[in-house]
C-alpha cells in the first residue's frame, strides 16, 4: 500500500481514506430524487452525464444519527459491483499518498467504524481510516443482521 494514492474525506468528523483507484471523479451533487422504500442511508439518485448514481449518505450508512454536521456539496463517485454511487461526505479534503501499510483500527471507534474500516493508514497529511467501499455502501443493516445471527 506504500505510495498508493488516497482520497481523504471527512465523515462524521473522522478522516477517512478511499483508494484513488476506486474514486472515478468528484462531482457537485445536483438534484437528488428520493427512491421509495429505499434504506435510510440511500438519499436517492442523481445524474452524472446521463448516468444514474445512487447517492449514499455516509453518516447514515455507518448507522450514525443525522446531525447538523457541515456537508460538502460535492460527492466522491465510485463504482462497486457494477453500480455507480455518489458518496455524500462531510468534506472532501485532498488526494495524498499512503505511507506504509494499514495498521489495526484503534479501539474506541465503535462497531460501526470497525465494520467499514479495514485499518488505520498513515498518509503524508496524517492518519486516516481506510474504508471498505462495499461495507460502507451496504449500510448499517449489515451490522444489525450480523448481531441478530450471533
Amino acid at each position: 500500500m506504500t505510495n498508493q494514492l488516497l482520497v481523504i474525506v471527512q465523515i462524521a468528523g473522522r478522516r477517512c481514506a478511499l483508494s484513488a483507484l476506486d474514486v472515478k471523479s468528484v462531482i457537485e451533487i445536483g438534484t437528488v430524487t428520493p427512491i421509495p422504500r429505499a434504506p435510510a442511508h440511500i438519499s436517492g439518485i442523481t445524474a452524472l452525464r446521463s448516468q444514474a448514481l445512487t447517492v449514499i449518505d455516509c453518516r447514515l450508512a455507518l448507522g450514525l444519527v443525522q446531525h447538523a454536521w457541515p456537508t460538502d456539496a460535492r460527492a466522491a463517485v465510485v463504482a462497486e459491483g457494477g453500480h455507480a454511487y455518489a458518496l455524500k461526505v462531510d468534506q472532501i479534503e485532498d488526494i495524498t499518498t499512503a505511507i506504509g501499510e494499514p495498521g489495526q483500527v484503534p479501539g474506541g471507534f465503535g462497531a460501526q467504524w470497525s465494520r467499514v474500516a479495514t485499518g488505520m493508514i498513515e498518509t503524508l497529511t496524517g492518519p486516516a481510516l481506510l474504508i471498505d467501499l462495499s461495507a460502507l455502501i451496504a449500510g448499517p443493516d449489515t451490522l444489525r443482521h450480523e448481531v441478530e445471527a450471533a
